[in-house]
């Protein structure tokens, strides 16, 4: 399910609607990182291209970052 979600980005309230397994995985990459989910976002926010928007950078940072946990944890090819 989609859901709206709010932050205060360098002193702007912002809103952004992300489904709830992103969420969650935003949740956990703050946790594993140990900073603060309004911090992450605000770098992720900071991060995106001008032309594109939040929501999409957010799940796109998702991605990456499992992508690269998921690297870590298996076995080279080469």
């Amino acid at each position: 399910m989609i859901r709206k979600h709010s932050a205060t980005l360098h002193g702007h309230r912002t809103s952004f609607s992300l489904e709830d397994a992103f969420w969650q995985e935003l949740k956990t990459i703050a946790e594993t990182r140990a900073v603060p989910l309004a911090q992450l976002i605000a770098e992720i926010d900071d991060q995106r291209t001008p032309d594109s928007n939040l929501s999409s950078a957010l799940r796109v940072h998702v991605l990456e970052w499992l992508k690269s946990q998921r690297s870590t944890l298996l076995p080279d090819e080469t």
